[in-house]
C-alpha cells in the first residue's frame, strides 16, 4: 500500500525535484515553450504594474501658493516594503499559473550538471524563453501606455514609472551585474523553496518573502525591466503633451533612453541573473545533493 506525504518535501527531494522539472523543461516543443514564455513576460510585468502605482507618490496642495505639488508621503523603506509585497503577483502567477521565465530557468542547470539536458537544449530554452519574456513584457508595456493609465493619481503614476526607469538606466555596468546576481539569488531561492510545496498555498507563501526582499532592496530583474524601462520610454517619445505637463518633476530625463535600456541595463543585469541562479544557486545545490549521485 503507498503511503501518502503530506509534509513539504525535504531539500534532497527539493533537488531531484528540480533536476526532474529541469529536464521536463529543456525539452518542452517549441511552441508551447515560446507561448508560456511570453505569458510570464506578461506576468512579471503585472506584477510590476502592480508595484508602480504603489510606488506612485500623491498630490498635495502647496499651503503657501496653493499649488500642487507631488509627495511619496511614506517613509522610503515602507513604499520599498509596500512595493515589493505587490510584485510578488507576477512570480505567483508564473509557478501557480504555469509559464516559463529565464530567470527561474536557470536553474535548469541542475539537471545539465547532472549531464541528462544537453548544453544544446539549455542554450535552446533560454533564447526561446527569454525572447518570449520580451515579446510579453514589451507587449504589455505598449498596452499599458495605450491604457494612459500612467496619468491616474493626477500623473504620480507616470512620474513613478518614468523615476523608476531613469534610476535603471544610470546604473554603473559592474553595479548591474552585481544588483542582477542579487536579485535572482533570491529569485531561484524562491522557486527552490516552491518546490517544496504541496499546496497552492505552500508555493505563495515561499514565493512572498524573498521576491519582496528583492524589490525592496532594489536588485535587478532583467525580465521586470523589459517591462519598466519600454514603458518609460514610450510615455517619454509618444506623449509630449504629459511630459509638458510634468514639468520639471523628473529629474535626468535625457539619461533614458534605448541604448541606456539595452547597453547599461538589460545586458549587465541579464550576466548578473544568470550568474545568480545558474551558479550560485543551481550549482551549489547541484554539489551539495546531486554530484555523484547515480540513478
Amino acid at each position: 500500500m503507498n503511503e501518502i506525504h503530506i509534509d513539504s518535501l525535504l531539500p534532497a527531494e527539493m533537488a531531484a525535484k528540480a533536476e526532474s522539472i529541469g529536464v521536463r523543461k529543456a525539452n518542452m516543443p517549441f511552441f508551447t515553450m515560446l507561448m508560456l514564455s511570453i505569458l510570464a513576460g506578461l506576468f512579471i510585468s503585472l506584477g510590476g504594474i502592480f508595484a508602480t502605482t504603489i510606488a506612485a507618490g500623491g498630490m498635495s496642495v502647496n499651503s503657501a501658493d496653493g499649488a500642487l505639488a507631488f509627495s511619496t508621503a511614506l517613509p522610503y523603506g515602507v513604499t520599498r516594503l509596500l512595493t515589493g509585497l505587490v510584485f510578488c503577483l507576477g512570480l505567483i502567477l508564473v509557478v501557480v499559473g504555469g509559464a516559463e521565465l529565464f530567470t527561474g530557468n536557470t536553474l535548469i542547470v541542475m539537471a545539465w550538471a547532472s549531464q541528462k539536458v544537453t548544453t544544446v537544449a539549455l542554450l535552446r530554452n533560454w533564447v526561446i524563453v527569454y525572447i518570449g519574456n520580451f515579446i510579453g513584457a514589451v507587449g504589455t508595456a505598449v498596452l499599458m501606455f495605450f491604457s494612459k493609465q500612467y496619468t491616474f493619481g493626477a500623473d504620480a503614476v507616470g512620474i513613478a514609472a518614468l523615476r523608476i526607469a531613469i534610476s535603471k538606466s544610470e546604473l554603473g555596468f559592474i553595479q548591474a551585474i552585481a544588483l542582477g546576481i542579487l536579485c535572482n539569488l533570491l529569485v531561484c531561492l524562491a522557486v527552490w523553496l516552491t518546490f517544496s510545496a504541496r499546496t497552492t498555498l505552500d508555493k505563495i507563501a515561499s514565493i512572498i518573502f524573498p521576491i519582496t526582499a528583492f524589490v525592496a532592496a532594489g536588485f535587478e530583474h532583467s525580465v521586470a525591466n523589459m517591462y519598466f524601462m519600454p514603458y518609460a520610454l514610450f510615455v517619454k517619445m509618444f506623449d509630449p503633451e504629459f511630459m509638458l505637463r510634468i514639468g520639471d518633476r523628473v529629474a535626468n530625463l535625457d539619461s533614458l533612453t534605448w541604448q541606456a535600456f539595452f547597453i547599461n541595463n538589460l545586458l549587465p543585469v541579464t550576466i548578473g541573473n544568470i550568474i545568480g541562479g545558474a551558479v550560485m544557486v543551481a550549482a551549489v545545490y547541484w554539489a551539495i545533493f546531486l554530484r555523484g549521485k547515480k540513478d
